[in-house]
Parts: structure tokens; C-alpha cells; sequence
């Protein structure tokens, strides 16, 4: 089955970095707090799609190394990244959205603007040991 798109809840730190979706009716979710990621251009690999996506949208060069985890959740892909904190200071957000935050993860499973299949995945991660890995 090939992958339609992938997204990254992106660590700085101990925190995610959050972007907050356009409040546009004909986009899924608007105005809700998503990941950066997004769909899949041409023949790119899940990963090559989601530190593609990122660049775009925040401007951050994330490295494989910086993965932690990966789960396939029907056609898309969802990825744990962690970066240093000072990454926050090499953020150029993008023109998709309305702005970007910094969020730690209990805030952001209890947010009522968080994507809610995002919810389920975030929690997947940390279940699954993610905050052994820290920041």
C-alpha cells in the first residue's frame, strides 16, 4: 500500500512544536492545532515527504538520526522527531497556517484544538516509551 503523506510531532526539547491550521472552511480541521507534514510529492519515502514538509513549513532541517519513531496509521505515516530547545531559534515559519507555538505534550493531548487523530497518535508514541528518549 503506498503512503499518501506524513507528519512529525516535532520535539525541541521537551516541548512540540505546534502549528496552528488556517481557519478556512475547506480544509479539514480549521483553526486546530496540527504537526508539521503534510502529503506525499512524487516519489518521495515517508521520511523524505515529512523533512520536506518541515523545511517548508517551519524551516527546519530535520536529519535521521533525529527520528525516534515511526507507526503507519492506514495510507499515512506518523513520525517522533527530537531536536535541541535552541532549534526553536532557527524557526522561519512558513505561509501555511496562522502562527506556530511551542506546547508540551499533557497540553496538547488535553487541547480541545488538537487534530484528534493526532491525540491518538501522540499518545501511541509516549506509551510506547517516548519520553525515555528525553530531551
Amino acid at each position: 500500500m503506498q503512503f499518501t503523506g506524513a507528519k512529525v510531532a516535532l520535539f525541541l526539547g521537551s516541548d512540540l512544536l505546534v502549528i496552528q491550521r488556517d481557519d478556512r472552511k475547506d480544509i479539514p480541521f480549521p483553526g486546530h492545532f496540527d504537526f508539521p507534514g503534510g502529503g506525499r510529492e512524487g516519489s518521495e519515502t515517508p521520511i523524505e515527504c515529512v523533512r520536506r514538509e518541515t523545511l517548508e513549513e517551519v524551516g527546519l532541517h530535520l536529519e535521521e538520526a533525529d527520528f525516534v519513531w515511526s507507526r503507519r496509521y492506514g495510507q499515512s505515516r506518523f513520525f517522533a522527531a527530537h531536536r535541541p530547545p535552541g532549534n526553536v531559534n532557527l524557526i522561519r515559519f512558513g505561509d501555511e497556517g496562522q502562527g506556530w507555538c511551542l506546547m508540551s505534550p499533557e497540553r496538547y493531548l488535553e487541547n480541545a484544538l488538537a487534530v484528534p487523530n493526532f491525540v491518538i497518535r501522540l499518545r501511541d508514541y509516549l506509551t510506547e516509551g517516548g519520553l525515555s528518549f528525553g530531551a
